[in-house]
């Protein structure tokens, strides 16, 4: 007997309400996808990307990895960027971190986690990096969450820098990079500000190097 066979009746529910709400949404599926945005995110279950921003399948295109990092040697995450911009002409990408992340946890600790820490090293030496401006909150979790919203900061520059987005910019094409949290406690996303549609917006985010100092929301 299939232990999972209540997956399958799950996914029955799902096809026939989907089906019942518009008859013909699977065949038009079927022809083609046109989604206008591409969401990096973590892979935390509980950041279900097209549920927390209400979109039906197709119109989101997704990756998700730990920490939701954008890594110049991940080839990947670098593949599904290329596809996004120059096959499906996405228009907007949606780097978004959530508050509590494990994987910025696991880099703030200092213990050995295993094969992970070769992932969570750039979350490692960003940590490194902004450990002044961190040691001003006066909580582990505040730490923690103010470390989630610099990571979604520094991820948007790794994108901005990539070949990909940069060649796009070159030639006119309209792209741009949104930096985004979520927070599990309530459901609410919110915007970091910190949105580049122009190699001059990611000179300025840049030369900023992040937000100032500010106490970290949702913990």
């Amino acid at each position: 007997m299939n232990s999972l066979s209540f997956l399958f009746e799950n996914n029955r529910k799902w096809a026939a309400q989907i089906s019942k709400a518009d008859p013909s949404f699977f065949l038009k599926l079927v022809k083609q996808q046109t989604p206008q945005f591409l969401w990096i995110g973590c892979s935390d279950s509980r950041v279900p990307a097209n549920e927390i921003i209400g979109l039906l399948p197709g119109e989101l295109f997704v990756h998700r990895n730990v920490a939701n990092l954008i890594v110049h040697t991940d080839m990947n995450c670098l593949s599904v960027l290329q596809y996004a911009v120059e096959i499906l002409k996405i228009k907007h990408i949606i780097v978004c971190g959530h508050y509590g992340c494990g994987g910025v946890r696991a880099a703030m600790e200092n213990k050995p986690h295993g094969l992970i820490d070769n992932w969570l090293r750039h979350v490692r030496d960003l940590n490194a990096k902004r450990r002044d401006e961190l040691s001003r909150f006066p909580t582990l979790e505040e730490r923690i969450n103010r470390l989630c919203e610099l990571n979604v900061i520094e991820q948007v520059k790794n994108v901005g820098n990539t070949t990909i987005i940069q060649e796009a910019w070159q030639k006119g094409q309209k792209v741009t990079v949104h930096g985004w949290i979520y927070a599990i406690s309530d459901g609410l996303l919110k915007d970091l500000s910190v949105g580049i549609s122009s190699v001059e917006d990611l000179l300025k985010i840049e030369r900023v190097n992040g937000v100032g100092v500010t106490r970290a929301s949702h913990l």
